[in-house]
């Protein structure tokens, strides 16, 4: 058997950090049928990023295939850490030891379950990847790469209409993402996942020529 865990964060409107427009195109009520309308930031809700998203030379979603995003995964579990902790490289290596060239790795807090993403709460207090462990993670030749928390310290400090500081202090971007490694944020529901490895389905839309794109992913796990 195989049961299938949806990791994805609905798009909600309202929420205070990401603005989105949802309205009726058309409608029953004129006889034509019902189409929604919908527009958002692209890197909002659960994403996909591309390289071009913080390197002007980087690849875009044109570059990236199937396989790039879909395949087998390996679970980090560090839901131990606290909040506003850093998530070290040994915490990382002791979490992750079944880690394999060529995994989706998908890293862990449940940070989910302890604040609604649609609160300043979850953005402000979360535990965050340092430079090291992003490089430990690079090193392992990990594929692409999921995260249930803001990963970055410094995307605490947007809450508050800062200036985005330079790129090495978004470290998962820079290290990771800038150097090709996939990344999407903003999964959720990693607290159904049993197995310490699966097959991971990271389907971006097909936006040609973007820096990221809206995405669903899902998780394909075997029963034990």
């Amino acid at each position: 058997m195989t049961r299938l865990i949806d990791l994805s964060t609905p798009i909600r409107t309202g929420h205070f950090r990401w603005d989105v427009e949802r309205r009726l195109a058309k409608s029953h009520d004129t006889g034509g049928g019902q189409a929604t309308w919908a527009g958002w930031n692209v890197h909002a809700f659960t994403h996909m990023d591309s390289p071009r998203h913080v390197d002007p030379e980087g690849f875009t979603t044109d570059a990236i295939s199937l396989d790039m995003t879909v395949g087998p995964g390996a679970v980090v579990d560090v839901s131990d850490v606290p909040a506003n902790t850093a998530i070290s490289a040994e915490r990382l290596a002791a979490a992750g030891a079944h880690l394999q060239p060529g995994d989706f790795a998908l890293i862990r807090t449940r940070w989910d379950e302890r604040a609604s993403i649609d609160t300043p709460e979850f953005w402000a207090n979360a535990p965050w990847m340092t430079a090291e462990g992003s490089i430990w993670l690079r090193e392992r030749g990990i594929k692409a790469i999921g995260y249930d928390f803001p990963q970055d310290y410094c995307i605490r400090f947007f809450l508050n209409g800062e200036k985005r500081p330079p790129l090495p202090e978004h470290v998962t971007q820079f290290h990771l993402l800038a150097r090709g490694v996939i990344m999407f944020e903003y999964l959720c529901n990693m607290g159904s996942l049993r197995q310490p490895r699966n097959q991971v389905i990271g389907l971006p839309l097909k936006l040609p020529d973007s820096d990221g794109a809206p995405a669903r992913v899902i998780v394909m796990e075997d029963e034990a």
